[in-house]
């Protein structure tokens, strides 16, 4: 009969969509080892190994899955998708990583976990911090802080942290220092996560964050504290984080009208970065240390040689 043989297609369907919590936690087991690569991995290194991940994620999604299981490969599909567009970001290719950000956002929204939602939205804001609209950086950390709903978490750190750095960069004092204190009193009492991932929220992160903010401010005693602070928390094997860190110190040099030491820190710490991790994020940033300068500075010897280092070819997109 019909009726018979519709429930028996519905039978077989169910069972074909049927995937073990044993066979998720061996993905997620995988997952959280690419998390921790993704620290001290070149960027294109993890970004193929980022996409194998995720087709397999996607073959299972693909399949009707119970909604427990749906949950739980959406959320795969967040963390996946984030580290992706941020090793995009790192390469320069703006537009993919953008795109991969909104397809972040819109599987962190349908697995309905509010503190990934809120995480990635965090996460998403490095884009237009380190490349513009500034503003949108700021949009993107507010909506994060608003959905953690002031619980002191790691996110909830790293949403204000992120503020507060967006926020000096636009040259809003008053409410860059707000957030400031509010990022360090969340992560007093907050669990920061293991240092080894790259969805944690580890002291030297924070401080990295931190350091953006003084500088930003042109508060070099702070800045020049946190940043040393955050340096001797990592790890011999890492990726840009203490690249940016002195190169955010070389623009403190800059601010204090030291352009030759400023450039000669900038050219020196950017040369002695690996050339697979000398990407573009990387480049940009030590092309601040020169845009502070006033324009009567720029002529120098040191900015010229500075501007021929960062002409060398950057890692291959």
């Amino acid at each position: 009969m019909r009726i018979e043989r519709i429930r028996r297609s519905v039978d077989r369907t169910l069972a074909a969509g049927s995937v073990s919590s044993g066979q998720l936690d061996l993905i997620e087991e995988r997952l959280l080892w690419s998390r921790q690569r993704y620290l001290y991995a070149p960027p294109t290194d993890i970004l193929k190994e980022l996409l194998e991940e995720l087709s397999d994620v996607q073959a299972l999604a693909a399949e009707r899955q119970p909604a427990s299981v749906q949950t739980r490969l959406s959320e795969m599909t967040a963390v996946l998708a984030t580290l992706i567009a941020d090793a995009l970001m790192k390469l320069g290719n703006l537009r993919r990583s953008h795109a991969w950000y909104d397809t972040a956002r819109t599987a962190a929204d349908d697995s309905g976990n509010l503190e990934l939602r809120a995480r990635v939205r965090a996460q998403a804001a490095m884009l237009p911090y380190y490349y513009g609209p500034i503003e949108a950086a700021v949009s993107l950390t507010r909506e994060a802080r608003l959905m953690t709903r002031a619980r002191p978490t790691a996110t909830a750190a790293f949403a204000a942290a992120a503020e507060a750095r967006a926020l000096a960069q636009l040259g809003d004092s008053a409410s860059a220092e707000h957030a400031i204190d509010s990022a360090q009193r969340v992560f007093e009492q907050c669990d920061p996560g293991t240092d080894n991932d790259a969805f944690a929220f580890p002291a030297r992160r924070l401080l990295l964050y931190l350091s953006g903010a003084y500088t930003a401010l042109g508060r070099s005693i702070q800045a020049r504290r946190v940043q040393q602070e955050a340096l001797a928390l990592y790890p011999a094997r890492t990726g840009i984080d203490p690249a940016l860190l002195r190169l955010e110190a070389a623009i403190c040099l800059a601010h204090e009208s030291s352009p030759g030491e400023a450039c000669q820190m900038a050219g020196e710490t950017y040369l002695q970065v690996p050339v697979e991790h000398r990407t573009t994020i990387l480049g940009a940033r030590a092309q601040q240390v020169i845009d502070v300068l006033p324009t009567s500075a720029r002529s120098a010897r040191a900015v010229r040689e500075l501007s021929d280092i960062l002409a060398l070819p950057a890692e291959p997109i």
